[in-house]
């Protein structure tokens, strides 16, 4: 059934995304920044109790409803499940951003790409030049793929119901509303009010983004992608992203990474992530190509273990 539910809500996905599923996203946001305002006064022991206020009633709500669905038939915990996959999973989130902005680069539209890739980002990339803007759409598409797809899925999978879907992808949001990257008074407490769902965070990736990596070699250059792995990962300032990046540059055989130009126009030196040329705007495509790749792989996984279960 939880190959069916996937499918289900893949195919929704793809077949018409409905702006309203974002409002769902807005209002958690809304009621994060409400608990940190009465309850950040700087400490990881508040941080815990309002991550459990924050986390806790929609993860047992939706627990709560599947078990009662699925009292009364499979297949209301079957739609349910669906109905929830469908609002947190989001393929088309990264692959038609990701492909807009190839194209417009492939038209030699740089303007447009750039103004695309920082609405997809939330950030501004207006000093990104030409040569820049495919090495950050990568970027941006690889950690998309994993957060939107990958890492919900194996938490649908893991836990029983949408429980797992839910509890991981308010934890993502959480932790970037509670992140505190400002060198601030403001700054540092926040990070410090956030640490405990930061730490949360970091243990429901451990394995998800080692199996993403995995997947990613496998379905790419897997010698590159495991030795730019093994010898590059621990360079970027995010462990697991660094996983997932050298993993996946590996596996395009391209590079990324390297030095940015900050909004400044100042360049900002990041460390360099891959094998290859450095990516552009011919190797976009094959990243897709990549993530359609490994999630095929997933889904035939899945299917294989669903019938070795049913199997007399």
């Amino acid at each position: 059934m939880n190959l069916i539910a996937i499918l289900g809500a893949l195919a929704l996905e793809q077949w018409r995304t409905f702006h309203w599923r974002g409002s769902f996203r807005h209002a958690f946001r809304r009621y994060a920044r409400a608990l940190e305002r009465r309850l950040n006064a700087g400490t990881p022991q508040q941080g815990v109790a309002a991550a459990v206020l924050a986390l806790g009633p929609p993860v047992g709500l939706s627990a709560a409803i599947y078990w009662l669905f699925d009292a009364a038939s499979p297949l209301l915990s079957l739609a349910w499940n669906v109905v929830i996959l469908y609002l947190f999973v989001g393929f088309r989130h990264f692959s038609h951003a990701f492909s807009s902005i190839a194209e417009a680069l492939k038209a030699g539209d740089a303007i447009s790409a750039r103004r695309r890739l920082a609405a997809w980002r939330g950030t501004d990339a207006v000093a990104a030049t030409a040569d820049e803007l495919p090495k950050l759409a990568i970027e941006q598409g690889l950690k998309d793929s994993y957060r939107y797809v990958f890492g919900t899925l194996f938490w649908f999978v893991l836990l029983p119901g949408p429980a797992g879907v839910v509890l991981y992808r308010l934890t993502t949001l959480l932790a970037e509303q509670w992140r505190g990257d400002e060198v601030t008074p403001m700054g540092t407490q926040l990070a410090r009010f956030g640490r405990p769902v930061q730490k949360l965070l970091e243990w429901l990736d451990w394995i998800p983004v080692r199996m993403t990596a995995m997947t990613f070699a496998v379905v790419g250059d897997f010698e590159d992608a495991i030795y730019c792995w093994r010898t590059q990962s621990g360079q970027w300032p995010s462990r697991h992203e660094g996983i997932l990046l050298a993993s996946g540059a590996g596996a395009l055989g391209c590079t990324i990474g390297g030095s940015l130009t900050g909004p400044t126009g100042e360049p900002e030196f990041r460390p360099e992530l891959g094998m290859g040329d450095v990516a552009d705007p011919d190797i976009m495509p094959s990243a897709i190509g990549l993530v359609w790749r490994a999630l095929l792989v997933w889904l035939v996984l899945l299917l294989l273990i669903t019938l070795a279960y049913w199997a007399p």
